[in-house]
């Protein structure tokens, strides 16, 4: 399966629990936060949702 490398940009402050838990769920702990996961369909779902909030790019 092909990596994709999700960075959080913006912070989870004043974001509804259902947004912080999911990135949190992604592996993501503070803004700049870099994870290198396999996309999936769970987690192209997860960062549709906090697209707004993560920057995304193909490895």
């Amino acid at each position: 399966m092909a990596k994709i490398k999700i960075t959080q940009i913006k912070s989870v402050i004043d974001r509804t629990e259902r947004q912080k838990k999911t990135v949190q769920a992604l592996g993501l702990k503070k803004i700049n936060h870099s994870v290198e996961v396999e996309a999936t369909a769970a987690i192209i779902g997860m960062v549709r949702k906090v697209n707004h909030l993560v920057a995304v790019e193909n490895i």
